[in-house]
C-alpha cells in the first residue's frame, strides 16, 4: 500500500487471535434439579465426524446415540461458505436427535471368570460413501462396525462386522488410518492392526509384554493415527511419553521413529510424580504437526518435529496439587480426561472436576485460558488473571511458558471443587469453534 509521500507503509503485524466468548448453544439429557442419574445413562464417548454434520456418542450402557446438524441446508457446506453465499445461517450450529442403538450388552468370559461390561470406551467415524454413515464402537473387549441407513421412516444401525478375542486387557484406544481401509485397536500391553473388511485377523504391530510380568515398567494409554501419513501412528505411556512409529521399518514395530518426553526437574519427585505423569489421551492436529496430550494436570503440545520437550504446557488445575492425597486416596488422581484441539490449530480444550472445562490458546503470544462450566450460563466461572504470553509454536526459543495456573472458582476457603462432577469427554468441531462435552448423562454443546 502506498502512503501520501509515495513510500510504502507497512502493515503492522497482526497480534494474536482475542480470546473467544463462549455460549450456550443446546442440551441434551437435561437434569432437573437433584434428579438422581443413573450409571448406565453416563456418556463415556463423544465424537464428530470430520464433516462436522453428525455427532456420536456413547455411554456405560452400551448405547450409541447419534446426533445431525441442522442449520445448514442439506449439508451444502460450512457455516463460512453460506455466510458468502447469502444463505440465513443461524446464530450457532444446531444439531437434533437422529437415532440411537444397543451397540454393546454385558457379556461374560468364562476362560477368566470375568464379567464384560457394556460401557462404550471409544467410537471413530469411519469414511462414508455414497450417503451411509459408518462407524466403529468398543467396549474393553469387542470392537463393532456399524452401518446406518435411512428407509422410510426412521434410521436403522447394522452391525456390518465384530472384531472379537485380540485383547487380554481392556481396550483404550481405536483409530482410523486415513486409507480408509484399516485401524488400530489399543490395551495396556499391546496395538493390533485391523483391515475393516476382515474381522477374524489382526496383527500385532506393537508389543510391550515383558517375559516375566514382574518386570513390567509402563503401560500404554492411548493411540491415533497420523490423520494424512497412512504409515505413522502415536502411542503415549503411563511414564508421560509419546512414541511415533512408522509401520513400513518392520511388522512388528519394537523400535520407535521418535521419542517425545520431558525430563523430570530435579528434586520434583514425589510419591505421585509417576502417577501423574501417566497421559491419558493423546491427539494429533488436523495438519498432523503437532500432537496434544493430556496427563492429570496439564495439557502438553508436541511438535512432532522437536523431540527436546513440550512447545506449550497448560495448566489445568494447578490449584489440586495440594490435595493429590486427597485425590489418590478417593481415586480420582487414575480419572482418565480426554483433550482435543480446534481444526484451525489455534487452541486446546480439555475437562477438569465441577463439571468445568478449560479453552487455550496456542498461537504465538496469546494468554487465552478460560474457565468454562458445562451449564447455560458457560462463562460464570470466569477468573480475570493477567498471563504471560505463551511462546510462539514457530518460535526457536527454548523456554516454554507454563499458562493456565490460575484458580478459576475456588472459593475463600478453597473448597468448592466437587470431585464427583467430572467432565471427562470432550469433541471439539472440525471446522467451527463449537465445542461438546458430557457432564453425568448431558451433553452440552458451547459456541464462539
Amino acid at each position: 500500500m502506498n502512503g501520501g509521500d509515495g513510500g510504502d507503509v507497512a502493515a503492522a503485524p497482526a497480534g494474536p487471535p482475542p480470546p473467544l466468548e463462549w455460549k450456550f448453544s443446546q442440551v441434551f439429557g437435561e437434569r432437573t434439579a437433584g434428579e438422581e442419574v443413573q450409571e448406565v445413562d453416563i456418556i463415556s464417548a463423544i465424537e464428530f465426524d470430520k464433516t462436522g454434520d453428525h455427532l456420536a456418542t456413547g455411554d456405560r450402557g452400551g448405547r450409541v446415540v447419534l446426533f445431525e446438524r441442522t442449520d445448514t441446508k442439506e449439508h451444502i457446506g460450512s457455516r463460512r461458505e453460506l455466510e458468502r453465499m447469502d444463505y440465513p445461517v443461524s446464530r450457532h450450529p444446531e444439531f437434533r436427535y437422529k437415532t440411537e442403538f444397543q451397540s454393546h450388552e454385558p457379556e461374560f468370559d468364562y476362560l477368566k471368570s470375568l464379567e464384560i461390561e457394556e460401557k462404550i470406551n471409544k467410537i471413530r467415524w469411519c469414511q462414508s460413501p455414497n450417503g451411509a454413515l459408518f462407524l466403529l464402537s468398543t467396549n474393553d473387549k469387542t470392537i463393532k462396525f456399524w452401518k446406518v441407513t435411512s428407509n422410510e421412516t426412521s434410521l436403522v444401525a447394522r452391525c456390518r462386522r465384530v472384531y472379537a478375542h485380540a485383547h487380554d486387557y481392556h481396550i483404550n484406544s481405536i483409530s482410523n488410518n486415513s486409507d480408509g481401509e484399516t485401524f488400530i485397536s489399543a490395551d495396556d500391553l499391546r496395538i493390533n492392526l485391523w483391515n475393516l473388511e476382515i474381522s477374524n485377523q489382526s496383527f500385532n504391530i506393537v508389543d510391550v509384554k515383558p517375559t516375566n510380568m514382574e518386570d513390567l515398567t509402563e503401560v500404554i494409554t492411548s493411540a491415533e493415527f497420523h490423520p494424512t501419513h497412512c504409515n505413522t501412528l502415536a502411542y503415549s505411556s503411563s511414564k508421560g511419553s509419546i512414541r511415533l512409529i512408522d509401520l513400513r521399518q518392520s511388522a512388528l514395530c519394537d523400535s520407535h521413529s521418535k521419542l517425545f518426553e520431558e525430563q523430570e526437574a530435579p528434586g520434583s519427585r514425589s510419591f505421585f510424580t509417576e502417577i501423574i505423569a501417566s497421559i491419558s489421551d493423546i491427539k494429533f492436529s488436523k495438519d498432523g504437526r503437532y500432537i496434544l496430550s493430556r496427563d492429570y494436570m496439564t495439557l502438553k503440545l508436541w511438535d512432532i518435529n522437536m523431540d527436546s520437550g513440550p512447545v506449550s504446557t497448560f495448566q489445568v488445575h494447578e490449584y489440586l496439587r495440594p490435595k493429590l492425597c486427597d485425590l489418590y486416596e478417593n481415586d480420582s488422581i487414575f480419572d482418565k480426561f480426554e483433550c482435543c484441539l480446534s481444526g484451525d490449530g489455534l487452541r486446546v480444550a480439555t475437562g477438569s472436576y465441577s463439571n468445568l472445562f478449560r479453552v487455550f490458546g496456542c498461537a504465538a503470544g496469546t494468554t487465552e485460558a478460560t474457565t468454562l462450566e458445562a451449564s447455560k450460563n458457560p462463562m460464570r466461572r470466569q477468573v480475570q488473571t493477567p498471563l504471560r504470553p505463551s511462546r510462539s509454536l514457530s518460535s526457536s526459543i527454548t523456554r516454554v511458558v507454563r499458562r493456565g495456573s490460575e484458580s478459576p472458582g475456588v472459593d475463600a476457603n478453597g473448597n468448592s471443587f466437587d470431585f464427583t462432577t467430572k467432565l471427562l469427554h470432550l469433541a471439539w468441531h472440525p471446522t467451527e469453534n463449537s465445542i461438546a462435552c458430557a457432564a453425568a448423562n448431558s451433553l452440552y454443546m458451547y459456541y464462539a
